[in-house]
């Protein structure tokens, strides 16, 4: 195969990692890294030498870690054979998340489970380019947005559902009222997911719980509205639940004469009774 001339890359944004697809280079190679990206030469599954934004010429004294491995004699035009990858540096911030399936935790408040719902997005960067390509990429040949959700999916749901039961269990709230705290959630849970992607050379610029919802047709959310709905009614109205079943009792008795008369019987002994102790 012919080498490589010059070798550059002008992809999308969304695009974080890209190995160029020839190996082919010499040390008159032109390699053209644009801002916000790094160049790292791979050789037998090792990352080498990084470039930052410019352009570089791939002769021997910009490529040591390279030479070194290669012997690569030192001057003049030499053939040699590498990877090329390239990172894209940029802060990413629209990266969107979101629960597939609804999470069932129990409500701390009423003891009933619900299903939970959540979504949001959050801001990274590649901060490490050699951890980011060894620890996370291997041999793919792009690594881009859908393979970051892929790969940390189980990340974030994990969170998510331990978060939200924790932080209810703690506050002592409703899953009805979490809604009220996303910011403290939010915060807490880049807390907690950011030490796992420094891991993989990426640096977690901020994370979004923008809403925890549950679905309005859950048979278990739907009894518990209705019965908290019931009880605002009582407050409003300003009896409570033993008062209205007095008063359906009353009101059943007052439709069926024979439970009246054996009602007001009762309540005349006890007036008698009350009298006689009194004489």
């Amino acid at each position: 195969m012919a080498i490589i001339d010059v070798v550059k890359f002008d992809g999308p944004s969304n695009v974080y990692a890209w190995k160029y697809p020839s190996q082919e280079l010499g040390t008159w190679t032109q390699l053209i890294v644009n801002e916000a990206q790094e160049a790292v030469l791979f050789k037998g599954g090792t990352a080498l030498d990084v470039f930052g934004s410019g352009r570089h010429t791939l002769e021997t004294a910009n490529i040591p870690l390279l030479c070194n491995l290669m012997n690569l004699p030192f001057g003049g035009r030499s053939p040699f054979t590498a990877e090329v990858w390239f990172i894209n540096k940029a802060a990413s911030l629209d990266i969107k998340w979101g629960t597939a399936t609804p999470i069932q935790i129990q409500d701390p408040k009423y003891g009933v489970f619900i299903p939970v719902r959540s979504y949001g997005q959050f801001g990274i960067r590649i901060e490490d380019s050699r951890k980011f390509l060894v620890s996370l990429v291997g041999t793919m040949p792009s690594f881009d947005k859908q393979n970051l959700l892929k790969y940390f999916r189980g990340l974030y749901i994990t969170k998510v559902k331990d978060t939200v039961s924790s932080y209810v269990i703690r506050k002592q709230i409703s899953l009805l009222e979490i809604n009220a705290y996303l910011d403290e959630i939010s915060q807490f849970m880049k807390e907690r997911i950011e030490p796992t992607l420094q891991e993989y050379g990426i640096r977690l610029l901020n994370f979004y719980v923008n809403d925890i919802n549950v679905p309005e047709d859950d048979s278990a959310v739907i009894t518990l509205k209705d019965a908290l709905a019931k009880r605002a009614e009582m407050n409003i109205i300003g009896y409570n639940y033993q008062q209205e079943r007095s008063f359906d009792t009353l009101e059943g008795a007052a439709n069926n004469p024979g439970t009246a008369a054996s009602i007001m019987g009762a309540g005349l002994g006890l007036g008698l009774g009350v009298g006689m102790g009194g004489a």
